[in-house]
């Protein structure tokens, strides 16, 4: 086993077997590959009374004693979740942040996804990429305006009871390009054009002027992982914006997911991402050709009340493909009198969570791995306590290799 260690924790195990989406497919010349994001619910609530603020506080500690257990039900359908479907990339989301990654990221894949749950097979991710988040990160301010600067949860960066609540992890059975990855969790909502400043009714501004100019725009962060697909190079594009929800007329959390939402779309779209500067200080947008945009977005398109709403300038973009939406036969029937319900990934009706391929990538199988009441796998999604309230989405793809016109 070799660590590569840079402000973030990439590791390679040897002797892994290659997969068979792994192989050129020399008849076709295409590469074929599968993406899948999961909300997994690996945080404080799901293992501490959501009142228990002192030990909320110690959150992490809790899931590292679950993680090294290898026994907890909740994680272990998770895991099993994820062994049915054997995604080549999946990023995890509210899955803490540890520092530690023996203790974090690499505890759930040695002692859950590597051992059989369910009868499932083991599978291994060689790669992985885990890094700093801004929930639960401190600021001196009254970001709530309740007339207390409580430093954690509503006046942390992004909401959480301690630094790396509700984190994101990624997992790859391909490598990840590290020097080349770009995330932007110090990039600051004041630098976007456009910005939707929250405003009180009276017109007065919801945030002070010292502390809008020092708010982040990513609730957790947003990540550009290169990943190295045989000959070719796929950026995963990576978030989970904070829930329109939780607010107040100001519409503070509203116009934080617009905004979080409208930078991949900003990013994407040639010249628009200019004013974009990653935490290592460099500027511009994407630079690549193959994207997947991932995560729990936090919008859906029957939800959301801006006929602007950047979820459905993403959804309708030429620069995606959108050929294949990932459904599910219980999604429809979650919510029978909503004809767009079978596209939904969250038990509480919405199309949170995406997986949104780039033009120039292939689809060829999507879906929202959601099983009916009366099959066999309906026990690992039946309620959140079981594993998530979100459901896994997965999506084949192929990538033609420029290995092919040689």
């Amino acid at each position: 086993m070799k660590l590569f260690l840079s402000f973030v924790c990439l590791l390679v195990l040897t002797g892994c077997a290659i997969t068979k989406s792994a192989v050129l497919k020399n008849k076709t010349d295409t590469i074929p590959f599968s993406v899948a994001s999961f909300n997994v619910s690996m945080e404080a609530r799901n293992y501490i009374a959501f009142d228990d603020k002192a030990s909320l506080a110690t959150g992490t500690q809790v899931l590292i004693k679950h993680l090294a257990s290898g026994e907890h039900p909740q994680i272990r359908n998770i895991a099993e979740i994820i062994q049915h479907t054997a995604p080549d990339i999946i990023l995890l989301n509210e899955f803490d942040y540890i520092d530690n990654p023996k203790q974090g990221i690499e505890a759930f894949i040695k002692n859950y996804l590597n051992v059989p749950q369910g009868g499932a097979p083991t599978i291994d991710y060689p790669y992985y990429y885990v890094a700093p988040s801004n929930t639960g990160l401190p600021t001196m301010y009254d970001l709530d305006n309740n007339g207390q600067s409580e430093r954690f949860m509503a006046d942390a960066q992004g909401f959480g009871f301690y630094p790396g609540h509700y984190g994101m992890a990624l997992l790859s059975k391909y490598p990840i390009d590290i020097e080349r990855v770009r995330t932007f969790q110090r990039f600051l909502w004041s630098d976007m054009p456009g910005a939707l400043r929250p405003f009180n009714s009276d017109g007065t501004s919801f945030y002070t002027d010292e502390e809008w100019l020092n708010l982040r725009l990513s609730s957790k962060s947003h990540w550009d992982i290169p990943i190295r697909i045989a000959d070719e190079t796929v950026y995963i594009l990576a978030s989970h914006p904070t829930p329109p929800v939780f607010d107040g007329k100001e519409d503070r959390n509203g116009k934080r997911n617009f905004d979080e939402n409208r930078f991949w779309l900003d990013y994407i779209s040639p010249e628009q991402g200019r004013y974009i500067y990653d935490d290592r200080g460099i500027r511009g947008g994407f630079r690549g050709k193959h994207f997947v945009i991932t995560g729990d977005l936090n919008a859906s398109p029957d939800r959301v009340t801006l006929d602007n709403h950047p979820i459905l300038d993403l959804t309708e973009s030429s620069l995606i493909n959108h050929s294949v939406i990932p459904s599910s036969v219980s999604g429809a029937s979650n919510r029978p009198n909503n004809p767009y319900a079978q596209y939904h990934t969250a038990s509480w009706g919405a199309r949170a969570d995406y997986t949104l391929p780039s033009a120039t990538l292939d689809i060829t199988e999507a879906f929202v791995f959601w099983p009916s009441k009366n099959e066999p796998l309906y026990n690992l999604v039946k309620d959140r306590a079981s594993s998530s309230d979100h459901k896994m989405v997965f999506i084949r793809l192929t990538v033609k290799s420029s290995s092919s016109s040689h």
